[in-house]
């Protein structure tokens, strides 16, 4: 099945490149990527999903602002989450005109409007899927208290550093390639990162990082920094801000090393109609090392959530 490309103008002023496959106006799924991705990480599920045999859904994957083609304003309160969850529900509005997603699936950074969409527009989701993406509540919780998780989460002060893209871009982004290859992503491990699939990460990266490195600028949910910040300049969010009532997967791989798994502790105080599935052996960039496992993971909650 081929991939579309295409840029998608929304009525507000943003652009996004999108990646598509399946026939328009079938009932929608839309995937979010997250940092240092791009939305062709979800090409096999597009395609999986399009298929008659698997529900033959229309699927869209942007490229979220800042990334790949998409609009990259360089103000840093051009990426506060309420912007990003108005660019998905524009797009969801321009593919169908209820605007309806029927499944929302979301990794990383796109987790993170993945909950805050659900969150928000719940009359505009069938059921949401998250993958390796902390719930606001919990992670606030984490970044406050638990030392292990203040401490595998250091990275995010660092990419919100002024200048941080342009180390990231550094001899050939050798950093942005290390975040893969620590988690097995080479050779010797998982495999995954290919000569291909590097060009493409390049053709990405080489679109400009100012985008990614906002996400961590603007977000206020980072973790202590010694001397400058404390767990109180953290802020805290009401229960209603925190919600989801939507039923929701949530697809854990274990051997993650930014994100611990006392992440999912206490989840179902916000997310009562939650499945947690958690996969051993695998690492944050579980779409990459077995898609077509996630996918049926994704396919099978879909029937029992009909």
């Amino acid at each position: 099945m081929t991939i579309e490309t295409f840029e998608r103008a929304l009525p507000h002023g943003i652009t996004l490149s999108c990646r598509a496959a399946g026939e328009a106006g079938r009932p929608l799924m839309v995937f979010l990527h997250g940092f240092p991705e791009a939305a062709f990480i979800w090409d096999p599920l597009l395609e999986w999903f399009a298929d008659p045999a698997h529900g033959g859904y229309r699927c869209v994957a942007p490229n979220l602002r800042g990334f790949e083609r998409s609009s990259s304003p360089k103000e840093v309160e051009a990426y506060r989450p309420q912007l990003l969850l108005q660019d998905v529900a524009a797009l969801a509005t321009s593919e169908r005109p209820d605007g309806r997603i029927d499944t929302l699936v979301a990794h990383d950074w796109g987790g993170a409007f993945g909950w805050g969409f659900a969150n928000a527009l719940p009359q505009q989701l069938g059921r949401l899927v998250i993958i390796n993406s902390p719930h606001s509540g919990t992670f606030i919780r984490e970044l406050k208290t638990n030392p292990a998780q203040q401490k595998a989460s250091a990275y995010m002060n660092w990419l919100a550093a002024p200048g941080s893209e342009a180390v990231l871009a550094e001899n050939d982004h050798a950093r942005l390639f290390a975040m893969f290859t620590m988690m097995k992503a080479g050779p010797d491990g998982f495999g995954w990162l290919t000569e291909a699939v590097k060009q493409q990460y390049r053709d990405v990266w080489n679109q400009g990082l100012t985008g990614a490195c906002n996400l961590y600028r603007v977000t206020p949910m980072k973790p202590p920094v010694p001397g400058k910040t404390t767990a109180d300049d953290i802020p805290t969010l009401p229960d209603e801000r925190l919600r989801v009532e939507v039923s929701t997967l949530v697809l854990w791989a274990l051997d993650d090393a930014a994100l611990l798994p006392g992440l999912l502790d206490g989840l179902e105080h916000w997310v009562p109609k939650l499945e947690v599935q958690k996969i051993p052996g695998a690492t944050h960039w579980v779409i990459h090392e077995q898609p077509e496992g996630v996918a049926e993971r994704i396919a099978a909650f879909q029937q029992k959530t009909q």
